[in-house]
Protein backbone atom coordinates (compact mmCIF):
# COMPACT_ATOMS: atom_id res chain seq x y z
CA UNK A 1 0.00 0.00 0.00
CA UNK A 2 1.47 3.34 -1.07
CA UNK A 3 0.30 5.23 1.97
CA UNK A 4 2.05 2.82 4.32
CA UNK A 5 5.62 2.64 5.44
CA UNK A 6 7.25 -0.51 6.74
CA UNK A 7 7.91 -0.46 10.46
CA UNK A 8 9.97 -3.61 10.66
CA UNK A 9 11.65 -5.89 8.11
CA UNK A 10 9.98 -9.13 7.16
CA UNK A 11 12.39 -11.08 9.31
CA UNK A 12 15.79 -10.52 10.88
CA UNK A 13 19.00 -9.14 9.41
CA UNK A 14 19.75 -12.35 7.56
CA UNK A 15 16.80 -11.68 5.29
CA UNK A 16 17.89 -8.22 4.17
CA UNK A 17 18.97 -7.48 0.60
CA UNK A 18 22.70 -7.93 0.33
CA UNK A 19 25.08 -7.24 -2.55
CA UNK A 20 27.70 -9.96 -2.75
CA UNK A 21 31.28 -8.94 -3.31
CA UNK A 22 32.29 -9.17 -6.98
CA UNK A 23 34.93 -11.80 -7.54
CA UNK A 24 35.52 -11.22 -11.24
CA UNK A 25 36.10 -14.93 -11.73
CA UNK A 26 35.16 -16.20 -15.21
CA UNK A 27 33.30 -19.16 -13.75
CA UNK A 28 29.65 -19.97 -14.11
CA UNK A 29 29.33 -20.62 -10.38
CA UNK A 30 31.59 -19.91 -7.46
CA UNK A 31 31.02 -20.76 -3.83
CA UNK A 32 30.10 -24.04 -2.16
CA UNK A 33 27.53 -26.68 -2.83
CA UNK A 34 24.52 -26.28 -0.56
CA UNK A 35 23.35 -29.70 0.61
CA UNK A 36 20.00 -30.22 2.29
CA UNK A 37 18.55 -26.85 1.34
CA UNK A 38 15.34 -28.19 -0.10
CA UNK A 39 13.16 -30.74 1.51
CA UNK A 40 9.83 -31.16 -0.31
CA UNK A 41 8.41 -28.41 1.90
CA UNK A 42 11.40 -26.14 1.45
CA UNK A 43 11.42 -26.56 -2.33
CA UNK A 44 8.09 -24.77 -2.46
CA UNK A 45 9.29 -21.95 -0.25
CA UNK A 46 12.95 -21.63 -1.22
CA UNK A 47 13.82 -18.16 -2.35
CA UNK A 48 16.58 -16.99 -4.71
CA UNK A 49 17.58 -13.36 -4.49
CA UNK A 50 18.96 -11.58 -7.57
CA UNK A 51 21.43 -8.76 -6.97
CA UNK A 52 22.21 -6.85 -10.14
CA UNK A 53 23.63 -7.62 -12.57
CA UNK A 54 23.36 -11.39 -12.10
CA UNK A 55 24.73 -12.07 -8.64
CA UNK A 56 22.69 -14.67 -6.77
CA UNK A 57 22.24 -15.33 -3.11
CA UNK A 58 20.16 -18.29 -2.02
CA UNK A 59 18.03 -17.57 1.01
CA UNK A 60 16.33 -20.72 2.22
CA UNK A 61 14.01 -21.23 5.16
CA UNK A 62 15.86 -22.88 7.98
CA UNK A 63 14.47 -23.43 11.41
CA UNK A 64 11.95 -20.65 10.90
CA UNK A 65 14.43 -18.04 9.64
CA UNK A 66 15.58 -16.83 6.27
CA UNK A 67 19.23 -17.01 5.46
CA UNK A 68 22.19 -19.33 5.17
CA UNK A 69 23.19 -21.00 8.40
CA UNK A 70 25.92 -23.44 9.30
CA UNK A 71 23.30 -25.25 11.37
CA UNK A 72 21.69 -26.52 8.18
CA UNK A 73 24.60 -26.23 5.75
CA UNK A 74 27.69 -27.79 7.39
CA UNK A 75 30.86 -25.90 6.61
CA UNK A 76 29.10 -22.93 5.08
CA UNK A 77 29.53 -19.57 6.74
CA UNK A 78 26.49 -17.41 7.47
CA UNK A 79 25.86 -14.99 4.59
CA UNK A 80 28.16 -16.77 2.10
CA UNK A 81 26.87 -16.31 -1.44
CA UNK A 82 26.77 -18.27 -4.67
CA UNK A 83 27.91 -15.76 -7.29
CA UNK A 84 27.61 -15.80 -11.09
CA UNK A 85 29.61 -13.95 -13.68
CA UNK A 86 27.76 -11.93 -16.28
CA UNK A 87 28.49 -14.28 -19.09
CA UNK A 88 27.48 -16.54 -20.66
CA UNK A 89 24.02 -15.99 -19.15
CA UNK A 90 22.69 -12.52 -19.93
CA UNK A 91 19.08 -11.40 -19.73
CA UNK A 92 15.96 -12.59 -18.00
CA UNK A 93 15.87 -15.98 -19.72
CA UNK A 94 19.44 -16.71 -18.73
CA UNK A 95 18.79 -15.75 -15.15
CA UNK A 96 15.68 -17.90 -14.99
CA UNK A 97 17.59 -20.89 -16.33
CA UNK A 98 20.30 -20.46 -13.71
CA UNK A 99 17.74 -20.10 -10.93
CA UNK A 100 16.04 -23.31 -12.03
CA UNK A 101 19.39 -25.07 -12.34
CA UNK A 102 20.48 -24.00 -8.87
CA UNK A 103 17.23 -25.07 -7.27
CA UNK A 104 17.25 -28.42 -9.00
CA UNK A 105 20.83 -29.13 -7.97
CA UNK A 106 20.19 -28.06 -4.39
CA UNK A 107 16.91 -29.92 -4.12
CA UNK A 108 18.25 -33.16 -5.56
CA UNK A 109 20.61 -33.42 -2.62
CA UNK A 110 19.24 -35.92 -0.07
CA UNK A 111 17.73 -34.28 3.03
CA UNK A 112 18.28 -36.01 6.35
CA UNK A 113 15.10 -36.15 8.43
CA UNK A 114 15.03 -33.99 11.53
CA UNK A 115 15.22 -35.99 14.73
CA UNK A 116 11.83 -36.51 16.30
CA UNK A 117 11.24 -34.78 19.64
CA UNK A 118 12.21 -36.94 22.58
CA UNK A 119 12.78 -36.79 26.31
CA UNK A 120 11.28 -34.57 28.98
CA UNK A 121 12.24 -31.47 30.92
CA UNK A 122 10.57 -30.98 34.29
CA UNK A 123 10.37 -27.71 36.21
CA UNK A 124 9.93 -27.24 39.93
CA UNK A 125 7.65 -24.19 39.93
CA UNK A 126 7.50 -21.87 42.94
CA UNK A 127 3.80 -21.00 42.68
CA UNK A 128 0.48 -22.72 42.14
CA UNK A 129 -0.52 -22.67 38.48
CA UNK A 130 -3.89 -21.08 37.74
CA UNK A 131 -6.10 -22.08 34.78
CA UNK A 132 -6.75 -18.39 34.13
CA UNK A 133 -3.15 -18.23 32.85
CA UNK A 134 -4.00 -20.72 30.09
CA UNK A 135 -6.18 -18.08 28.42
CA UNK A 136 -4.43 -15.02 26.93
CA UNK A 137 -7.69 -13.06 27.20
CA UNK A 138 -7.33 -12.88 30.98
CA UNK A 139 -3.66 -11.91 31.18
CA UNK A 140 -3.00 -9.55 34.13
CA UNK A 141 -0.16 -7.03 34.08
CA UNK A 142 2.43 -9.49 35.38
CA UNK A 143 4.91 -11.83 33.74
CA UNK A 144 3.75 -15.11 35.32
CA UNK A 145 1.20 -16.17 32.65
CA UNK A 146 3.89 -15.84 29.99
CA UNK A 147 5.65 -18.80 31.62
CA UNK A 148 2.88 -20.89 30.06
CA UNK A 149 1.88 -18.73 27.10
CA UNK A 150 5.29 -19.08 25.41
CA UNK A 151 4.61 -22.83 25.32
CA UNK A 152 0.88 -23.08 24.61
CA UNK A 153 0.32 -20.00 22.49
CA UNK A 154 1.79 -17.71 19.89
CA UNK A 155 1.44 -13.98 19.36
CA UNK A 156 1.29 -11.67 16.40
CA UNK A 157 4.51 -10.06 17.64
CA UNK A 158 6.43 -10.98 20.78
CA UNK A 159 9.81 -10.64 22.51
CA UNK A 160 12.31 -13.23 21.31
CA UNK A 161 16.08 -13.63 21.63
CA UNK A 162 17.72 -10.50 20.27
CA UNK A 163 14.44 -8.85 19.25
CA UNK A 164 11.85 -7.31 21.61
CA UNK A 165 9.33 -7.07 18.75
CA UNK A 166 9.89 -10.24 16.76
CA UNK A 167 7.42 -11.07 13.96
CA UNK A 168 5.63 -14.29 14.85
CA UNK A 169 2.10 -15.06 13.64
CA UNK A 170 2.36 -11.71 11.86
CA UNK A 171 5.27 -12.04 9.47
CA UNK A 172 5.20 -8.30 8.73
CA UNK A 173 3.23 -5.16 9.41
CA UNK A 174 2.93 -1.60 8.16
CA UNK A 175 1.68 1.64 9.67
CA UNK A 176 -0.05 4.43 7.80
CA UNK A 177 1.66 7.80 7.54
CA UNK A 178 -0.95 9.39 9.79
CA UNK A 179 -0.35 6.70 12.44
CA UNK A 180 -4.00 5.68 12.50
CA UNK A 181 -3.85 2.28 10.78
CA UNK A 182 -1.72 -0.80 11.42
CA UNK A 183 -1.92 -3.60 8.88
CA UNK A 184 -0.58 -7.07 9.66
CA UNK A 185 0.20 -9.84 7.18
CA UNK A 186 -0.29 -13.27 8.72
CA UNK A 187 2.26 -16.03 8.39
CA UNK A 188 1.33 -18.69 5.87
CA UNK A 189 1.07 -22.21 7.22
CA UNK A 190 0.69 -21.32 10.91
CA UNK A 191 -1.72 -23.72 12.59
CA UNK A 192 -3.48 -24.24 15.87
CA UNK A 193 -3.01 -27.50 17.76
CA UNK A 194 -6.31 -28.85 16.41
CA UNK A 195 -5.10 -28.38 12.83
CA UNK A 196 -7.09 -25.24 12.04
CA UNK A 197 -5.15 -22.51 10.22
CA UNK A 198 -4.54 -19.20 11.97
CA UNK A 199 -6.70 -16.65 10.14
CA UNK A 200 -7.54 -12.97 10.32
CA UNK A 201 -10.87 -13.86 11.97
CA UNK A 202 -8.98 -15.52 14.84
CA UNK A 203 -6.87 -12.38 15.29
CA UNK A 204 -9.91 -10.10 15.30
CA UNK A 205 -11.75 -12.41 17.70
CA UNK A 206 -8.78 -12.57 20.10
CA UNK A 207 -8.41 -8.79 20.34
CA UNK A 208 -12.14 -8.19 20.76
CA UNK A 209 -12.33 -10.94 23.38
CA UNK A 210 -9.37 -9.64 25.42
CA UNK A 211 -10.37 -8.59 28.93
CA UNK A 212 -7.06 -8.53 30.78
CA UNK A 213 -4.92 -5.62 31.95
CA UNK A 214 -5.43 -2.43 29.93
CA UNK A 215 -8.41 -3.84 28.02
CA UNK A 216 -10.23 -0.55 28.57
CA UNK A 217 -7.30 1.39 27.13
CA UNK A 218 -7.31 -0.75 24.00
CA UNK A 219 -11.07 -0.49 23.56
CA UNK A 220 -11.06 3.27 24.09
CA UNK A 221 -8.37 3.82 21.46
CA UNK A 222 -9.15 1.22 18.80
CA UNK A 223 -11.76 2.44 16.30
CA UNK A 224 -12.12 -0.72 14.22
CA UNK A 225 -10.60 -4.11 13.46
CA UNK A 226 -10.87 -5.04 9.79
CA UNK A 227 -10.13 -8.31 7.98
CA UNK A 228 -9.70 -7.51 4.26
CA UNK A 229 -8.90 -11.17 3.60
CA UNK A 230 -7.99 -14.28 5.65
CA UNK A 231 -4.30 -13.33 5.66
CA UNK A 232 -4.54 -9.64 6.61
CA UNK A 233 -5.73 -7.70 9.65
CA UNK A 234 -6.05 -3.93 9.80
CA UNK A 235 -6.42 -2.18 13.16
CA UNK A 236 -7.62 1.41 12.99
CA UNK A 237 -7.04 3.83 15.87
CA UNK A 238 -9.13 6.81 16.91
CA UNK A 239 -6.00 8.93 17.26
CA UNK A 240 -2.25 8.37 16.93
CA UNK A 241 -0.95 6.23 19.78
CA UNK A 242 2.84 5.91 20.02
CA UNK A 243 2.58 2.91 22.37
CA UNK A 244 0.11 0.84 20.37
CA UNK A 245 2.62 -1.84 19.36
CA UNK A 246 3.95 -2.03 22.93
CA UNK A 247 0.47 -2.55 24.33
CA UNK A 248 -0.59 -4.95 21.61
CA UNK A 249 2.56 -7.05 21.48
CA UNK A 250 4.20 -7.15 24.90
CA UNK A 251 2.55 -5.24 27.73
CA UNK A 252 -0.69 -7.22 27.48
CA UNK A 253 -1.91 -10.56 26.17
CA UNK A 254 -4.13 -8.96 23.53
CA UNK A 255 -1.89 -9.99 20.65
CA UNK A 256 -1.77 -13.69 21.64
CA UNK A 257 -4.13 -15.54 19.35
CA UNK A 258 -6.71 -18.21 20.14
CA UNK A 259 -8.89 -20.23 17.70
CA UNK A 260 -12.26 -18.52 17.29
CA UNK A 261 -14.27 -21.59 16.29
CA UNK A 262 -12.90 -23.74 19.11
CA UNK A 263 -13.43 -21.12 21.83
CA UNK A 264 -16.98 -20.48 20.65
CA UNK A 265 -17.63 -24.22 20.70
CA UNK A 266 -16.31 -24.99 24.22
CA UNK A 267 -16.88 -21.63 25.94
CA UNK A 268 -14.54 -19.70 28.21
CA UNK A 269 -14.57 -22.20 31.06
CA UNK A 270 -14.22 -25.14 28.71
CA UNK A 271 -11.26 -23.42 27.09
CA UNK A 272 -9.41 -23.19 30.40
CA UNK A 273 -9.95 -26.92 30.92
CA UNK A 274 -8.59 -27.86 27.49
CA UNK A 275 -6.78 -24.91 25.89
CA UNK A 276 -5.85 -25.03 22.21
CA UNK A 277 -3.20 -22.60 21.02
CA UNK A 278 -0.72 -22.06 18.20
CA UNK A 279 2.46 -22.43 20.25
CA UNK A 280 5.25 -25.03 20.15
CA UNK A 281 3.58 -27.25 22.78
CA UNK A 282 0.04 -28.55 23.13
CA UNK A 283 -1.95 -29.21 26.27
CA UNK A 284 -2.00 -32.80 27.61
CA UNK A 285 -3.24 -32.61 31.20
CA UNK A 286 -3.49 -30.38 34.24
CA UNK A 287 -3.83 -31.51 37.84
CA UNK A 288 -4.48 -28.43 40.02
CA UNK A 289 -1.86 -27.98 42.69
CA UNK A 290 0.24 -30.80 41.23
CA UNK A 291 1.40 -30.44 37.62
CA UNK A 292 0.82 -29.31 34.05
CA UNK A 293 1.91 -31.63 31.21
CA UNK A 294 2.53 -30.45 27.64
CA UNK A 295 3.61 -32.26 24.46
CA UNK A 296 5.52 -30.93 21.46
CA UNK A 297 3.52 -29.64 18.51
CA UNK A 298 5.46 -30.92 15.54
CA UNK A 299 3.77 -28.53 13.07
CA UNK A 300 4.89 -25.37 14.86
CA UNK A 301 5.94 -22.93 12.15
CA UNK A 302 9.24 -21.76 13.63
CA UNK A 303 10.74 -25.18 14.32
CA UNK A 304 9.84 -28.57 15.70
CA UNK A 305 10.86 -28.69 19.38
CA UNK A 306 13.60 -31.16 20.25
CA UNK A 307 12.11 -32.02 23.65
CA UNK A 308 8.94 -34.14 23.56
CA UNK A 309 7.34 -33.34 26.91
CA UNK A 310 7.38 -30.39 29.31
CA UNK A 311 6.17 -30.92 32.87
CA UNK A 312 5.60 -28.08 35.34
CA UNK A 313 5.45 -29.47 38.89
CA UNK A 314 4.04 -27.24 41.60
CA UNK A 315 6.50 -27.20 44.54
CA UNK A 316 5.81 -24.08 46.65
CA UNK A 317 8.36 -24.90 49.36
CA UNK A 318 11.82 -23.66 48.43
CA UNK A 319 13.83 -26.34 50.24
CA UNK A 320 11.64 -29.06 48.71
CA UNK A 321 12.28 -27.63 45.23
CA UNK A 322 16.01 -27.72 45.79
CA UNK A 323 15.85 -31.28 47.16
CA UNK A 324 13.92 -32.37 44.06
CA UNK A 325 16.59 -30.84 41.82
CA UNK A 326 19.37 -32.56 43.74
CA UNK A 327 17.60 -35.93 43.43
CA UNK A 328 17.04 -35.44 39.70
CA UNK A 329 13.25 -35.40 40.03
CA UNK A 330 13.15 -32.02 38.28
CA UNK A 331 15.56 -30.41 35.83
CA UNK A 332 14.96 -26.69 36.44
CA UNK A 333 13.80 -24.92 39.61
CA UNK A 334 12.58 -21.35 39.94
CA UNK A 335 13.35 -18.98 42.81
CA UNK A 336 16.01 -20.47 45.07
CA UNK A 337 17.26 -17.81 47.49
CA UNK A 338 19.51 -17.08 50.42
CA UNK A 339 21.29 -20.01 52.07
CA UNK A 340 19.55 -22.46 49.74
CA UNK A 341 21.01 -20.64 46.74
CA UNK A 342 24.45 -20.92 48.30
CA UNK A 343 23.86 -24.64 48.82
CA UNK A 344 22.84 -25.00 45.18
CA UNK A 345 26.07 -23.29 44.11
CA UNK A 346 28.11 -25.77 46.13
CA UNK A 347 26.38 -28.86 44.74
CA UNK A 348 28.32 -30.63 41.95
CA UNK A 349 26.36 -30.94 38.73
CA UNK A 350 23.93 -28.13 39.56
CA UNK A 351 24.11 -24.59 38.20
CA UNK A 352 22.76 -21.43 39.82
CA UNK A 353 21.50 -19.03 37.15
CA UNK A 354 20.82 -15.53 38.55
CA UNK A 355 19.42 -12.84 36.29
CA UNK A 356 18.18 -9.32 36.98
CA UNK A 357 14.80 -9.32 35.28
CA UNK A 358 12.40 -6.50 34.36
CA UNK A 359 10.59 -6.94 37.68
CA UNK A 360 10.93 -4.17 40.25
CA UNK A 361 9.27 -4.87 43.60
CA UNK A 362 7.93 -2.25 45.95
CA UNK A 363 5.50 -1.49 48.79
CA UNK A 364 2.17 0.16 47.92
CA UNK A 365 0.88 2.76 50.40
CA UNK A 366 -2.78 2.43 49.46
CA UNK A 367 -4.23 4.90 51.98
CA UNK A 368 -2.07 7.93 51.14
CA UNK A 369 -5.06 9.68 49.48
CA UNK A 370 -7.09 9.44 52.72
CA UNK A 371 -6.51 12.66 54.76
CA UNK A 372 -7.08 10.68 57.96
CA UNK A 373 -4.32 8.18 57.22
CA UNK A 374 -0.73 8.65 58.47
CA UNK A 375 0.38 7.80 54.91
CA UNK A 376 -1.27 11.02 53.67
CA UNK A 377 1.74 12.86 55.11
CA UNK A 378 4.73 12.77 52.75
CA UNK A 379 7.08 12.71 55.76
CA UNK A 380 5.65 9.34 56.82
CA UNK A 381 6.16 7.96 53.32
CA UNK A 382 9.73 9.23 53.34
CA UNK A 383 10.27 7.66 56.76
CA UNK A 384 9.29 4.25 55.39
CA UNK A 385 11.75 4.66 52.53
CA UNK A 386 14.63 5.51 54.87
CA UNK A 387 13.75 2.72 57.32
CA UNK A 388 14.69 -0.19 55.04
CA UNK A 389 18.21 -1.55 54.52
CA UNK A 390 17.83 -2.67 50.93
CA UNK A 391 21.46 -3.72 50.56
CA UNK A 392 21.20 -6.09 53.51
CA UNK A 393 18.00 -7.66 52.15
CA UNK A 394 19.59 -7.99 48.72
CA UNK A 395 22.64 -9.78 50.10
CA UNK A 396 20.66 -12.08 52.39
CA UNK A 397 18.00 -13.16 49.89
CA UNK A 398 19.37 -12.76 46.36
CA UNK A 399 23.11 -12.94 47.22
CA UNK A 400 23.58 -9.34 46.13
CA UNK A 401 22.42 -9.95 42.56
CA UNK A 402 19.33 -7.70 42.59
CA UNK A 403 19.67 -4.10 41.39
CA UNK A 404 18.80 -1.23 43.72
CA UNK A 405 17.15 1.16 41.27
CA UNK A 406 14.73 2.98 43.67
CA UNK A 407 12.04 2.91 41.00
CA UNK A 408 9.02 0.86 40.01
CA UNK A 409 10.18 1.15 36.37
CA UNK A 410 12.69 -1.43 35.08
CA UNK A 411 16.03 0.19 34.35
CA UNK A 412 16.07 -1.43 30.90
CA UNK A 413 12.80 0.18 29.79
CA UNK A 414 12.63 2.98 27.26
CA UNK A 415 12.39 6.43 28.93
CA UNK A 416 13.60 5.14 32.33
CA UNK A 417 14.90 7.85 34.68
CA UNK A 418 17.27 6.88 37.48
CA UNK A 419 16.09 8.38 40.78
CA UNK A 420 18.50 9.28 43.58
CA UNK A 421 18.63 6.64 46.32
CA UNK A 422 16.83 6.68 49.63
CA UNK A 423 19.75 5.91 51.98
CA UNK A 424 19.16 3.56 54.89
CA UNK A 425 18.86 5.90 57.88
CA UNK A 426 16.62 4.67 60.73
CA UNK A 427 17.39 7.73 62.86
CA UNK A 428 16.15 10.02 60.11
CA UNK A 429 13.09 7.80 59.67
CA UNK A 430 12.20 8.15 63.36
CA UNK A 431 12.75 11.89 63.17
CA UNK A 432 10.41 12.23 60.20
CA UNK A 433 7.74 10.23 62.01
CA UNK A 434 8.07 12.49 65.06
CA UNK A 435 7.77 15.61 62.88
CA UNK A 436 4.61 14.17 61.37
CA UNK A 437 3.10 13.66 64.83
CA UNK A 438 3.95 9.98 65.38
CA UNK A 439 6.86 9.94 67.86
CA UNK A 440 5.85 6.44 68.99
CA UNK A 441 5.06 5.19 65.52
CA UNK A 442 1.65 3.84 64.53
CA UNK A 443 -0.23 0.67 63.63
CA UNK A 444 -0.32 0.36 59.85
CA UNK A 445 -2.83 -2.50 59.65
CA UNK A 446 -2.45 -5.45 57.31
CA UNK A 447 0.17 -5.94 54.63
CA UNK A 448 -0.97 -8.20 51.77
CA UNK A 449 1.58 -9.94 49.60
CA UNK A 450 2.23 -12.68 47.07
CA UNK A 451 2.88 -15.85 49.08
CA UNK A 452 6.02 -16.70 47.11
CA UNK A 453 7.70 -13.48 48.30
CA UNK A 454 6.60 -13.61 51.93
CA UNK A 455 10.20 -13.94 53.14
CA UNK A 456 11.13 -10.64 51.47
CA UNK A 457 8.11 -8.90 52.98
CA UNK A 458 8.92 -10.25 56.45
CA UNK A 459 12.32 -8.58 56.23
CA UNK A 460 10.71 -5.32 55.09
CA UNK A 461 8.19 -5.36 57.94
CA UNK A 462 10.96 -5.98 60.47
CA UNK A 463 12.76 -2.84 59.31
CA UNK A 464 9.53 -0.81 59.39
CA UNK A 465 8.75 -2.05 62.90
CA UNK A 466 12.21 -1.01 64.08
CA UNK A 467 11.27 2.63 63.46
CA UNK A 468 7.73 2.28 64.82
CA UNK A 469 5.60 1.34 61.78
CA UNK A 470 3.78 -1.85 62.78
CA UNK A 471 1.91 -4.08 60.30
CA UNK A 472 0.70 -7.68 60.04
CA UNK A 473 1.68 -9.79 57.04
CA UNK A 474 -1.10 -11.48 55.05
CA UNK A 475 0.35 -13.76 52.33
CA UNK A 476 -2.01 -14.75 49.48
CA UNK A 477 -1.61 -17.20 46.56
CA UNK A 478 -0.32 -15.31 43.53
CA UNK A 479 -3.32 -15.57 41.21
CA UNK A 480 -5.72 -14.55 43.98
CA UNK A 481 -3.43 -11.77 45.20
CA UNK A 482 -3.15 -10.02 41.84
CA UNK A 483 -6.85 -10.48 41.14
CA UNK A 484 -7.89 -8.97 44.49
CA UNK A 485 -5.32 -6.18 44.24
CA UNK A 486 -6.67 -5.30 40.79
CA UNK A 487 -10.25 -5.45 42.07
CA UNK A 488 -9.33 -2.84 44.73
CA UNK A 489 -10.18 -5.14 47.62
CA UNK A 490 -7.17 -4.27 49.79
CA UNK A 491 -6.46 -1.50 52.29
CA UNK A 492 -3.39 -0.31 54.15
CA UNK A 493 -0.31 -1.87 52.52
CA UNK A 494 0.39 -4.33 49.71
CA UNK A 495 3.39 -5.78 48.00
CA UNK A 496 3.77 -4.49 44.44
CA UNK A 497 5.57 -6.04 41.50
CA UNK A 498 5.43 -6.62 37.77
CA UNK A 499 7.74 -8.34 35.33
CA UNK A 500 5.56 -7.63 32.30
CA UNK A 501 7.10 -6.38 29.07
CA UNK A 502 6.50 -2.79 27.99
CA UNK A 503 8.05 0.63 28.49
CA UNK A 504 7.95 3.40 31.08
CA UNK A 505 4.56 4.66 29.89
CA UNK A 506 2.92 1.24 30.14
CA UNK A 507 4.15 0.82 33.72
CA UNK A 508 3.01 4.28 34.75
CA UNK A 509 -0.41 3.67 33.22
CA UNK A 510 -0.88 0.42 35.14
CA UNK A 511 0.40 1.54 38.56
CA UNK A 512 0.40 5.36 38.81
CA UNK A 513 -2.18 7.05 36.59
CA UNK A 514 -5.91 7.36 37.32
CA UNK A 515 -7.82 4.42 35.90
CA UNK A 516 -4.81 2.12 35.96
CA UNK A 517 -5.37 -1.57 36.64
CA UNK A 518 -3.73 -1.41 40.08
CA UNK A 519 -4.21 2.27 40.94
CA UNK A 520 -6.09 3.13 44.16
CA UNK A 521 -5.55 6.88 43.89
CA UNK A 522 -3.61 9.38 41.79
CA UNK A 523 -2.28 12.93 41.62
CA UNK A 524 -3.83 15.43 39.15
CA UNK A 525 -0.49 16.88 38.02
CA UNK A 526 0.81 13.42 37.12
CA UNK A 527 -2.46 12.48 35.39
CA UNK A 528 -2.31 15.64 33.27
CA UNK A 529 1.28 15.06 32.22
CA UNK A 530 0.50 11.47 31.32
CA UNK A 531 -2.34 12.52 29.03
CA UNK A 532 0.00 15.02 27.42
CA UNK A 533 2.72 12.45 26.70
CA UNK A 534 0.26 9.90 25.33
CA UNK A 535 -0.59 12.26 22.46
CA UNK A 536 2.98 13.49 21.88
CA UNK A 537 4.58 12.03 18.73
CA UNK A 538 7.90 13.85 19.10
CA UNK A 539 10.11 11.34 20.90
CA UNK A 540 12.33 13.86 22.69
CA UNK A 541 9.39 15.87 23.97
CA UNK A 542 7.66 12.71 25.09
CA UNK A 543 10.75 11.50 26.91
CA UNK A 544 11.02 14.82 28.76
CA UNK A 545 7.42 14.50 29.96
CA UNK A 546 7.89 10.90 31.10
CA UNK A 547 11.06 11.86 32.98
CA UNK A 548 9.14 14.66 34.72
CA UNK A 549 6.45 12.18 35.78
CA UNK A 550 9.05 9.83 37.25
CA UNK A 551 10.63 12.72 39.12
CA UNK A 552 7.25 13.60 40.63
CA UNK A 553 6.67 9.99 41.66
CA UNK A 554 9.99 10.09 43.49
CA UNK A 555 9.46 13.53 45.05
CA UNK A 556 6.02 12.58 46.34
CA UNK A 557 7.37 9.25 47.65
CA UNK A 558 4.31 7.47 46.28
CA UNK A 559 5.95 4.05 46.69
CA UNK A 560 8.60 2.31 48.75
CA UNK A 561 10.71 0.73 45.98
CA UNK A 562 12.83 -2.20 47.15
CA UNK A 563 14.81 -3.53 44.18
CA UNK A 564 14.76 -4.73 40.62
CA UNK A 565 14.64 -8.43 41.32
CA UNK A 566 17.36 -10.90 40.48
CA UNK A 567 15.57 -14.19 39.86
CA UNK A 568 17.76 -17.04 41.14
CA UNK A 569 17.06 -20.32 39.38
CA UNK A 570 18.73 -23.73 39.36
CA UNK A 571 19.49 -26.07 36.46
CA UNK A 572 20.31 -29.78 36.66
CA UNK A 573 22.87 -31.80 34.70
CA UNK A 574 20.55 -33.25 32.02
CA UNK A 575 19.76 -29.87 30.46
CA UNK A 576 21.96 -28.39 27.73
CA UNK A 577 19.78 -25.32 27.06
CA UNK A 578 17.29 -24.28 29.74
CA UNK A 579 15.98 -21.20 27.94
CA UNK A 580 16.75 -19.04 30.98
CA UNK A 581 18.01 -15.63 29.90
CA UNK A 582 17.49 -16.17 26.17
CA UNK A 583 14.83 -13.45 26.05
CA UNK A 584 16.14 -10.27 27.64
CA UNK A 585 14.41 -9.42 30.91
CA UNK A 586 12.11 -12.45 30.84
CA UNK A 587 11.87 -14.34 34.12
CA UNK A 588 11.29 -17.86 32.86
CA UNK A 589 12.50 -20.41 30.32
CA UNK A 590 11.66 -19.43 26.72
CA UNK A 591 11.41 -19.90 23.83
CA UNK A 592 10.54 -23.50 24.63
CA UNK A 593 11.22 -24.76 21.11
CA UNK A 594 14.89 -23.85 21.64
CA UNK A 595 15.36 -26.02 24.74
CA UNK A 596 17.73 -28.97 24.53
CA UNK A 597 18.71 -31.98 26.59
CA UNK A 598 22.30 -33.14 26.73
CA UNK A 599 23.23 -36.09 24.57
CA UNK A 600 23.21 -39.34 26.52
Amino acid sequence: MRDHETLLPLRDAAAQPHRPARTGLPLLLTGRTLPHACSPGNARRARVQLNRPVDLQIIAPLEGRLGVSSARFPGLRRGEEITMSRSPLEGRLGRAVVVALLLSVVCLTPTPSRAAPEGQITWGVHISLAPTWFDPAETPGIITPFMLMYALHDAMVKPMPGNPLAPSLAESWTVSRDGLAYEFVLRKGAKFHNGDPVTAEDVKFSLERYRGTSHKTLRDRVAAIETPDPARVRIRLKQPWPDFMIFYSTATGAGWIVPKKYVEKVGDEGYKKAPVGAGPYRFVSFTPGVELVLESFDLYWRKTPSVKHLVFKVIPDESTRLAALKRGEVDVVYSIRGELAEELQRTPGLTLKPAVIQAPQWVNLLDQWDPKSPWHDRRVRLAANHAIDRRAINQAITLGHSALTFSIIPSTFEFFWQPPPYPYDPARAKGLLAEAGYPNGFDAGEYYCDLSYANVQEAILNYLQNVGIRAKLRPVERAAFFREWGEKKYKNLTYGASGAFGNTATRLEAFVVAGGAYVYGSYPDIDGLFREQSAELDRKKREAILVKIQQLVHEKAIFVPIWQLAFLNGVGPRVEESGLGLIAGHAYSAPYEDLKLRAR
